[in-house]
């Protein structure tokens, strides 16, 4: 009889990278009875065709992303001290004071802050969480459903995300091993560990020790490296595009030869428009010396904002706004949901530009995949002003420290560089390509064709 296996999304942020890949057709040729258990509002049955469960109950304890909140800020006060590093400071979002409710929500938090300010204390706002998820009504519904359909295993395709708390423990209480895979490179060190499950797979061995750093609850037994879904089909040579087609498809000029610029959302770059236009002034320079260039923008999925459109409307003549695929189902970031076309789209973006340019993205991966350069901005904006964040932070993270050198990447230090650098790269004499692949594979693991299968192989081990 098949072994029957959960896909559990309790948000959208996992569909790019199992339901829109090979995940489940590599399952299903493994001899896997696969059910989506769907938490988000992007209908996988009737879009997919894929056999789903939906959860209808959407609702959360009142209290848990109170104590979500503290348990987050203590965690990283602690490795804050632990570390002795004052990074983990600048990981936690500022306190809302607007208003009574707020206020006293806020209050409430710094109180539990500050009466867990410990391993131990730790360890009780994670039990306190489980026992508010438990006395939810969302509980005894995923329970039923379990109950009903009889999964020999839950793979959760995300550790983030409170929607799943109530449902991985039903799982748990009725002894249904629980997997999950965590979502991002930069996740285990800003305390995203929102759920407890039996085993957690990853990208990297560096991800594998990192979640051994942070959670010493967790053993290496319960920890399986495998790579990420998400870079898998930039192996995929049937994506590819003749560049006439493309270029036909988006308007583009044969002719030219395009740079991508990849935008941020606000609270990563919150200036990011004036290093667009920066790059939109350094190309036209660049093309009264000889040059035929042209820009790609291609925007935040989560960028609501409208911060852009006078840069793209003053420069038209070299600026090209190819939107990415994404559907927007609401006015939070985790409900714009990806789609299966913007594989190929941002598959034939790195195919047939000359390079990236954006503030610390992970598309440098995306981007060396296809052998391709990548320029981050390191400078600040003259309209930076009390208030709003220096994107320079930003490469100060944990994450950024896996870097094996700092010619993985191409910094520009200094508009006035920018155009030297792009000339030097256009013209073949500089690159971080090499550099960059190493970065990926520390990053992304060595094998990031495979990372489907792999995964598959993990789960086959846990139900043997």
């Amino acid at each position: 009889m098949k072994k029957k296996v959960f896909v559990f999304f309790p948000d959208g942020v996992g569909l790019r990278n199992f339901a829109f890949t090979n995940f489940k057709t590599i399952g299903e040729a493994k001899g896997y009875d696969i059910t989506y258990w769907n938490n988000t509002v992007f209908s996988i049955e009737d879009q997919l065709g894929f056999k789903e469960l939906k959860l209808e109950n959407h609702q959360i304890h009142p209290l848990t992303p109170l104590y979500s909140r503290a348990l987050k800020h203590a965690e990283l006060n602690l490795s804050e001290a632990k570390f002795q590093d004052p990074v983990y400071a600048t990981y936690k979002f500022p306190f809302n004071y607007k208003g009574i409710k707020n206020i006293l929500k806020t209050l409430f938090i710094r109180l539990l802050i500050g009466l867990h300010a410990s391993e131990t204390g730790v360890e009780h706002l994670r039990r306190k969480i489980d026992a508010l998820e438990r006395k939810n009504p969302k509980y005894a519904y995923c329970k039923a459903q379990l109950e009903a359909h009889k999964p020999d295993l839950i793979f959760c395709t995300t550790q983030r995300a409170t929607q799943s708390i109530s449902a991985l423990l039903a799982a748990k209480d009725l002894g249904i091993p629980t997997v999950a895979f965590v979502y991002s490179w930069d996740n285990v060190p800003k305390a995203m560990q929102v759920v407890a499950t039996d085993y957690y797979v990853v990208w990297s061995d560096l991800m594998k020790a990192q979640v051994l750093q942070y959670y010493p609850f967790v053993t290496p037994e319960q920890i399986f490296v495998t790579g990420t879904p998400q870079f898998e089909p930039h192996f995929d040579t049937s994506l590819l595009e003749s560049r006439s087609a493309f270029f036909a498809k988006y308007q583009l000029d044969e002719n030219k030869r395009y740079i991508c610029f990849s935008g941020d959302d606000e609270t990563t770059s919150p200036l990011d428009q004036y290093y667009l236009e920066d790059l939109a002034k350094t190309v036209r320079s660049l093309n009264t010396k000889g040059y035929n260039l042209g820009i790609i923008y291609r925007k935040c999925p989560v960028d609501f904002t409208p911060r852009y459109n006078a840069v793209i409307e003053q420069y038209q003549d070299v600026i090209c706004s190819i939107d990415p695929l994404w559907e927007q189902v609401g006015q939070m970031w985790n409900s714009v949901l990806p789609t299966k076309a913007d594989f190929k789209l941002l598959y034939n973006v790195c195919a047939h530009t000359e390079l990236v340019t954006n503030v610390c993205s992970s598309t440098v991966f995306d981007f060396v995949a296809h052998k391709k350069p990548c320029i981050y901005y390191n400078y600040e904006q003259p309209q930076l002003k009390k208030g709003i964040r220096d994107i320079g932070q930003n490469y100060k993270y944990v994450h950024f420290r896996s870097m094996p050198s700092k010619q993985a990447a191409v910094f520009c230090e200094d508009k006035v560089a920018l155009e030297g650098l792009l000339k030097a790269i256009l013209d073949g004499e500089l690159s971080n390509v090499s550099e960059g692949l190493k970065w990926f594979e520390v990053v992304a693991g060595t094998n990031p064709r495979n990372a489907s299968e792999s995964i598959w192989k993990v789960i086959q081990k846990v139900l043997d």
